[in-house]
């Protein structure tokens, strides 16, 4: 009685202990990925983050969808190291893929691209091997984002109608940080104007300031939060599909 005692407290203490062990080695957690078709492999332009083309062949098209790593949008542009556990066919170091999406699947945390999710594997064999599973466990960790040549970039929205309303998006958002507000200077009563998350990674606001724009982010990351100030504006006379260089190089 005395033996089978220990040893029932010895399976309730190793199942207690399986999830800390499986967050704390090198800061990986334990969870599942699966994979979204596409003719052409590549992620979807249609995303919950509003990404657009950039969703789909940013990081050349490694790209996934999440659940609650979306964070209610900030969690756009987040950058995820992800690697599969089955020794015989996946590669140690994974896929590195851009969230650019909202998903949920079989219990998992990632719907990754077809493109994305081959490179869970060691060599073009094992890719095609764990396609055909469509569903694998896997362990992840935030890496940081690092794109060559590219500060934050502020892209008008399709949507905006100069003068009536100003729709952004952010993108090449580097390091680990979410851009969680954005935040228009208004000049007539010397005072930040918060914009509204409209959706993922778009944010907007009804009759914007004449003229030029001001805009600051509040970047969260690294257990710290701060707002830094774009280095350039958005020009008075703004239209749809414009884009402009914020100068803020996150890296």
């Amino acid at each position: 009685m005395e033996l089978n005692f220990k040893h029932q407290l010895g399976l309730l203490c190793l199942t207690l202990l399986l999830p800390a062990l499986c967050s704390s080695q090198d800061s990986f957690t334990c969870s599942r990925a699966t994979y979204y078709g596409s003719p052409d492999c590549y992620g979807n332009p249609r995303g919950a983050c509003g990404f657009g083309e950039y969703g789909k062949t940013v990081n050349d098209g490694s790209v996934a969808g999440v659940s609650w790593l979306w964070k209610n949008g900030s969690g756009c542009g987040a950058c995820y190291q992800v690697r599969c556990k089955i020794a015989e066919l996946c590669d140690e170091n994974g896929a590195y893929v851009v969230v650019t999406d909202y998903g949920e699947g079989d219990r998992t945390d990632f719907i990754m691209s077809a493109r994305g999710y081959s490179k869970l594997g060691r060599n073009t064999y094992a890719s095609a091997e764990l396609l055909k599973y469509g569903v694998v466990d896997v362990e992840y960790r935030r890496v940081p984002c690092r794109y060559g040549g590219y500060n934050l970039l502020v892209k008008v929205h399709e949507h905006s109608r100069n003068p009536h309303y100003l729709a952004i998006l952010i993108l090449y958002i580097g390091g680990t940080y979410d851009v969680t507000a954005v935040e228009l200077w208004q000049e007539e009563c010397q005072e930040w104007r918060r914009m509204r998350r409209a959706f993922g990674t778009v944010f907007d606001a009804e009759n914007p300031p004449r003229g030029d724009i001001k805009l600051r982010f509040q970047l969260s990351g690294n257990a710290e939060q701060y707002w830094v100030q774009s280095k350039n504006v958005i020009s008075g006379d703004w239209e749809a599909g414009a884009v402009y260089d914020s100068e803020i190089h996150l890296g």
